[in-house]
């Protein structure tokens, strides 16, 4: 067969098609199908199982949480800050401001009996009448007695009421950094506002609060949302237990940036116990002066300051004060206290505030570092307030 110019070319491109349709097929056999849009829902949801069951767990505990939080308005006056060039100043004259401040509230239960525990600061200022206390669902709660404590910034309003719904509590001393937690509140004023956050840190003190008379501070830091308002509710976990009352931010513009901080629900009870039993905080009394001055090695037992060690730990004394509970029980200057009541001592602040909330009329060991070796003591902490040192 003779095959003319045109011929040629027609016969390869037909050849070249048959050749590449073959190759294509080829192609269309190997390749995966691309899934469906249908088909891609349908996994994301298999994948998103196990986060909603989280979700549900949260949502269980926010329900659990939420008749036990009670919203709190108090209205107060407050003075206005004049400038003026007579440091005489007649105090009687100094001008005053009506202001509303809004926050929230826990409620407790204790030997029968239901109660409201919120920071002090909340109420601090405002008479009973002035202030409204209200449950979850909008029904005003009586004031029957209000007591507070400045040294922790904690008070306890008695509503007269043992038929509310109480919290459960937690255990703060087990909480850990990065475990859950959530907020509720009234921040600017939105009543059982959540925010969901981590526990950021644990055991901060000496914090440069606006209130002054905050002495004994062991605050767990969050980042979960806490704003002006959220103060005197609960932190919980996500078992749905109160582990601490939220009470502080850390900020440059007055609102959130991820650092609050709660009072431990553990030293919270401590205090609201006394209050409603006694009136007041009891503060124990031991009688040394310390100070954070050395680190603490397990195996050789004491390393100076500037040299590497683990951690910083223990309290110096300093200072023993003659016929205190600390001298009758035998420390001495020089000595290094690494234990208070079975708890170890992390510094000197740690130590205060231990000895300030423990109940006084108790005797506690201590164990103390003396000249390389372990010591145990045993001290009967006397109330503060009968002590002449």
């Amino acid at each position: 067969m003779r095959f003319s110019r045109i011929d040629r070319p027609v016969a390869l491109g037909i050849a070249l098609l048959s050749s590449q349709c073959s190759f294509s097929q080829t192609l269309s056999n190997q390749a995966p199908e691309m899934p469906s849009r249908q088909q891609e829902y349908d996994l994301l949801a298999s994948q998103m199982r196990p986060w909603e069951e989280q979700n549900r767990l949260l949502r269980t505990a926010v329900r659990l949480v939420s008749p036990t939080v009670v919203h709190i308005e108090a209205t107060k006056d407050e003075p206005i800050q004049e400038v003026s060039l007579d440091s005489r100043l007649d105090k009687s004259k100094i001008r005053t401001k009506r202001v509303e401040e809004a926050g929230a509230g826990v409620i407790i239960e204790l030997q029968g009996s239901q109660y409201v525990l919120t920071n002090r600061h909340v109420i601090q200022s405002a008479q009973i009448p002035d202030i409204r206390v209200e449950t979850f669902d909008g029904v005003p709660l009586q004031i029957v007695k209000i007591t507070e404590d400045p040294s922790t910034d904690l008070a306890v309003i008695d509503v007269g009421r043992s038929d509310l719904a109480a919290c459960r509590l937690g255990d703060s001393r087990t909480l850990e950094v990065g475990e859950h937690v959530f907020a509720v509140g009234s921040p600017f004023g939105l009543n059982h506002s959540v925010s969901l956050g981590i526990v950021s840190a644990k055991g901060r003190r000496n914090l440069e609060l606006g209130n002054k008379s905050i002495v004994y501070q062991d605050f767990i830091q969050t980042d979960a949302a806490i704003n002006p308002g959220n103060s005197g509710g609960p932190l919980m976990n996500l078992r749905g237990e109160v582990v601490g009352i939220n009470t502080a931010i850390a900020s440059n513009s007055g609102v959130n940036e991820g650092i609050g901080f709660a009072i431990p629900i553990q030293l919270a009870m401590l205090v609201a116990t006394q209050l409603i039993e006694r009136g007041e905080l009891q503060r124990s009394y031991l009688g040394v002066s310390v100070e954070r001055a050395f680190h603490v090695d397990s195996q050789v037992g004491l390393q100076r300051p500037g040299i590497q060690s683990h951690r910083a730990q223990g309290a110096l004394v300093k200072v023993v004060k003659p016929k205190s509970p600390a001298e009758l029980a035998g420390l001495r200057y020089g000595d290094i206290i690494l234990e208070f009541d079975g708890v170890p001592v992390e510094n000197d602040e740690h130590l205060v505030q231990m000895v300030g909330l423990t109940a006084s009329g108790k005797s506690v060991e201590l164990e103390v570092l003396r000249e390389r070796t372990r010591v145990r003591l045993t001290v009967w902490l006397t109330p503060i307030a009968t002590s002449r040192n």
